[in-house]
């Protein structure tokens, strides 16, 4: 693509406005439009003049040309609204999760392969400067055979946070914590050591019967198709604010642990004949006022999908990878030895 890239963004909520944020900043994409149903004032919209349409439907009778829509509307209608868009012949960006049915994520598969059009799910922590380090740790084998690995989500998310949208911790809408919080720690895991197997979990509910239809906690245990054992340790029930998201690996020739609030600070490293390189620094949080997000690297994301259209460079984050999370949270909720 030679010309920029345009493309709307169907839901203005806090994930919405952020990729509207990102794509005005970007020369190589033009944002066209934005679909949203609830508006109050807009001042960026307005400023940038950019049309507003109330659903689909109305965009689609507009007729006008546009490359990619995002979906950035609540997780269970991503299927319903991505559906819609690739059959009406417009590639689509999809926030996490894809959706909360790994058969849905399959439709929506095939029917991308037989239009030959393209899905990009949002996984924006693969490009935090710890991450990208781990990778390249893993993938040159610096860690030898990898022995054991623990991740710690520690998150507050209260009654400031699900008060605020109705679809919040529905079941149906918002599909459970490790959809909504984790999906993205989850797929960290996936993407630095391969699939899991032998997965058993233990889900309770403490403090949220009152505001959830799911849990609120979980202890995942597993073995790594590809040797190892690890755990996945998860909580929204922490008290006042984010405590962590961390990272431990303990291999044959090293240990190493990446941690603070997002899996923004190398906290431990200690590798036989490695040194440390100087790392960028990680992005700030999305800040949403009474609640913290992972890092602000959006940017990275739609920089990669421009580089992959106008440049050729591979993909971050590939389709089959984001389906296959799906289908592993679903095992992990189907493996339960207990909940609530």
């Amino acid at each position: 693509m030679n010309n920029k890239i345009k493309i709307a963004v169907l839901g203005y909520g806090n994930i919405g406005k952020r990729h509207v944020e990102v794509i005005l900043n970007n020369a190589e994409f033009k944002i066209i439009a934005v679909i949203e149903s609830v508006f109050t004032e807009c001042p960026l919209l307005d400023k940038a003049s950019i049309p507003i349409f109330e659903d689909l439907s109305k965009f689609f009778s507009a007729d006008l040309k546009v490359d990619f829509i995002a979906v950035c509307t609540p997780n269970g209608l991503h299927f319903q609204h991505a559906k819609s868009i690739l059959e009406q012949n417009i590639n689509v960006i999809i926030e996490k999760p894809i959706t909360i049915e790994s058969k849905h994520a399959e439709i929506l598969t095939k029917i991308a392969n037989e239009k030959d059009l393209k899905i990009f799910p949002v996984m924006q922590n693969r490009f935090s400067p710890p991450a990208l380090w781990l990778k390249d740790l893993l993938d040159s084998k610096k860690l030898g055979k990898i022995f054991m690995v623990q991740v710690s989500c520690y998150w507050n998310r209260d009654e400031r946070y699900y008060s605020k949208n109705s679809w919040r911790g529905t079941k149906n809408l918002d599909g459970g914590s490790l959809y909504t919080q984790f999906s993205h720690y989850l797929d960290i895991l996936f993407w630095l050591f391969g699939d899991i197997t032998n997965i058993i979990s233990k889900l309770k509910d403490f403090n949220h019967q009152k505001l959830t239809e799911f849990e609120d906690s979980g202890i995942i245990t597993f073995d790594f198709q590809s040797g190892g054992i690890g755990s996945f340790n998860f909580s929204t029930s922490v008290w006042q604010e984010n405590l962590e998201s961390s990272i431990t690996i303990i291999s044959e020739y090293g240990s190493v642990k990446v941690g603070g609030q997002y899996m923004e600070q190398v906290e431990k490293c200690l590798i036989k004949d490695y040194e440390l390189p100087a790392l960028s620094q990680t992005n700030a949080c999305n800040d949403y006022g009474t609640y913290k997000g992972s890092a602000q690297n959006h940017h990275f994301l739609y920089q990669n999908i421009a580089d992959m259209l106008n440049r050729n460079v591979k993909l971050r984050t590939q389709l089959d990878e984001s389906v296959q999370l799906i289908e592993r949270i679903e095992q992990i909720y189907s493996n339960k030895i207990e909940r609530y």
